[in-house]
C-alpha cells in the first residue's frame, strides 16, 4: 500500500510500505520523548524514595518493555493528566523467597544492561532474556565488572557463555574496585554507573580502552544527580561513588524529546527543504545525538540554533569525514543523507554498530546498495559514494526502527521507496510514518 498525502495509516499490521515520491518539505515536529533518558530515568524513580512524575514520557516498545519489567518488580505506577506517577520503592529491588521474577526484555538493549546491573544491587532470584537477536548482543563486559564488587551476589550465563539470558542470586554489591572495558557498548558503563549507589561500602570504577559514545555516559550521570546520587568523574577515565546512598525523588522530571528521532526531520530539512524546525531540542540539549545539526552545517545546509528548538533549511550539500563517536546513531541517517551530497561521505568510529539491534554497518552497505550508492566498509567505519541517478528499491530493515525511519528519506529523491517491515519503528517511535508524512505536506505540521 501507498501512502498519499492527506491520508493517515496505522503501519502495525502492514508487510511493507510504499512511500509516494517527495520534492519537498516544510514543517515544524516535535518528537516524541528520548527512549535513553526514558530508560533511565525510569529505574531510578522506581528505586527513588518518594513520588516522582514523568513528563513527555514515549509510548515505544523499549520503554513498554522497561515499564512492564519494573510492574513485574513490584513498582505502583499511575497514569496521571500530567504524566506517569511512580510511587518509588525507597531501595533496591527485591523478589519475594522463593518468588523468582523473570523479565522478558525484547531486544531494549538499555533495559537489559541498566536492569541487570540494579537486580544485582537488590535481593533475590531473578531471570533478564529477550529475543533471539537479544540473546547474540554481548554482556560479559557488564557481567566481568559487577563481579568484583558484587560480595555474595551471584550472576550465571543460563544459555551461551557471555551472552543473555542472565540468572541473578542477588544479595547487594558490596563496593570496592573494579575495572570495565569502554569499547563496546557505553551502556554496559551505564548500567554499571546506575547500581554504583547502591553499593554497602565506596565504589571506583576504572574504564579500559577508549569509552564509546561519552555523551551517553554523561546523560547518565546528569539523571544520577537529578535523582540525588554523586559520583565523582575523573575525565571518564576513573569514577568513584560513597556508595550506601538512596536515590531521591526530584518530584517531576520532565524528558526531552528523542535526538536521535529527531535527526531524520532535520535531515529532510537539509535534503528536501523548505525549513524543518524540530521543537523541545536545542543547543543546552542533554542529549549528544542532537549534536547531528551541527554535521549537517559541515554538509553545507543552514542551521539555526534556539534554547529550545533546531531549525534546517537545504543547501547544496557536499560529502564528510567525520568521528560519529559521540551521536553513533545518528550517523545512519548521515549516511542517507550522503546519497544527497556531493563526493563521498566516510563515518568513523561507529564499531559499536556491530551489537547494536542488527550488524547495522552490513545492513546500511547493503541497503545502500540497493539504491545504486558505492560503498565500502570496515570493522568501525563505512564510507559512501552517492550514485549518479538513485533507484528505487525495496529497503529491508532487520526488525531495526532506525533501518526504517532513516531510509524513508530516499523518497526525498523524487522517488518512490519501499520500506518493508514498517511496524518495527513502534520500538522507539510508533507514529513517526505519520510526523513524516506531515511534514511532505506544504505548510504541514506534525501534531506533537
Amino acid at each position: 500500500m501507498g501512502i498519499r498525502r492527506g491520508e493517515i495509516y496505522s503501519f502495525q499490521d502492514m508487510e511493507s510500505l510504499l512511500l509516494a515520491p517527495v520534492h519537498r518539505v516544510q514543517g515544524v515536529v516535535r518528537p516524541p520523548g528520548s527512549k535513553s533518558i526514558s530508560n533511565r530515568v525510569l529505574p531510578l524513580a522506581a528505586l527513588a524514595s518518594g513520588t516522582t512524575v514523568l513528563r513527555n514520557l514515549p509510548d515505544g516498545e523499549d520503554v513498554e518493555l522497561m515499564r512492564e519489567a519494573l510492574k513485574r518488580l513490584g513498582l505502583p505506577m499511575r497514569a496521571v493528566e500530567t504524566g506517569l506517577e511512580i510511587q518509588g520503592l525507597g531501595g533496591p529491588f527485591a523478589s519475594a523467597v522463593g518468588k523468582p521474577v523473570a523479565l522478558h526484555l525484547g531486544n531494549s538493549g538499555t533495559s537489559m544492561r541498566t536492569l541487570t546491573a540494579l537486580l544485582a544491587g537488590g535481593s533475590g532470584e531473578f531471570t533478564v532474556d529477550g529475543v533471539a537477536r537479544m540473546r547474540e548482543r554481548p554482556i560479559r563486559d557488564l557481567v566481568d565488572s559487577l563481579l568484583p564488587i558484587a560480595g555474595n551476589t551471584q550472576i550465571t550465563y543460563a544459555a551461551a557463555e557471555g551472552f543473555p539470558p542472565l540468572r541473578i542470586l542477588a544479595q547487594g554489591l558490596s563496593g570496592g574496585r573494579t575495572r570495565i572495558k569502554g569499547n563496546v557498548s557505553s551502556q554496559f558503563l551505564t548500567g554499571l554507573l546506575l547500581a554504583l549507589p547502591l553499593c554497602r561500602q565506596a565504589v571506583e570504577v576504572e574504564v579500559e580502552g577508549t569509552l564509546v559514545s561519552a555523551p551517553y555516559v554523561e546523560l547518565t550521570l546528569r539523571i544520577m544527580e537529578a535523582f540525588g546520587a554523586e559520583v565523582e568523574n575523573d575525565r571518564f577515565r576513573k569514577f568513584a561513588c560513597a556508595g550506601a546512598k538512596a536515590y531521591v525523588s526530584p518530584g517531576v522530571y520532565g524528558i526531552e524529546p528523542d535526538a536521535s528521532s529527531a535527526s531524520y526531520f532535520l535531515a529532510a530539512g537539509a535534503i528536501a527543504g523548505g525549513t524543518v524546525e524540530v521543537r523541545g531540542i536545542g543547543r543546552d540539549s542533554l542529549q549528544g545525538e542532537a549534536r547531528f545539526a551541527e554535521v549537517l552545517q559541515a554538509m553545507g545546509a543552514i542551521v539555526e540554533y534556539g534554547p529550545d528548538a533546531i531549525k534546517v533549511t537545504r543547501r547544496e550539500l557536499r560529502g564528510v569525514d567525520v568521528s560519529m563517536d559521540l551521536m553513533s546513531d545518528t550517523g545512519m541517517t548521515l549516511a542517507v543523507t550522503a546519497l544527497f551530497a556531493e563526493g563521498t561521505t566516510r563515518i568513523r568510529d561507529i564499531g559499536n554498530w556491530r551489537v547494536k539491534e542488527t550488524d547495522r554497518i552490513a545492513a546500511m552497505a547493503s541497503e545502500l546498495r540497493k539504491v545504486g550508492a558505492r560503498v565500502e566498509e570496515g570493522p568501525d567505519w563505512i564510507q559512501v559514494e552517492p550514485p549518479a541517478v538513485l533507484r528505487t528499491a525495496a529497503i529491508d530493515t532487520y526488525h531495526d526502527h532506525r533501518m526504517a525511519m532513516c531510509f524513508s528519506l530516499v523518497c526525498l529523491g523524487g522517488i518512490p521507496v519501499t520500506i518493508n517491515d514498517p511496524a518495527c519503528t513502534r520500538k522507539t517511535y510508533p507514529g513517526y510514518f505519520q510526523a513524516f508524512q506531515a511534514i511532505a505536506a506544504p505548510g504541514g505540521k506534525a501534531a506533537p
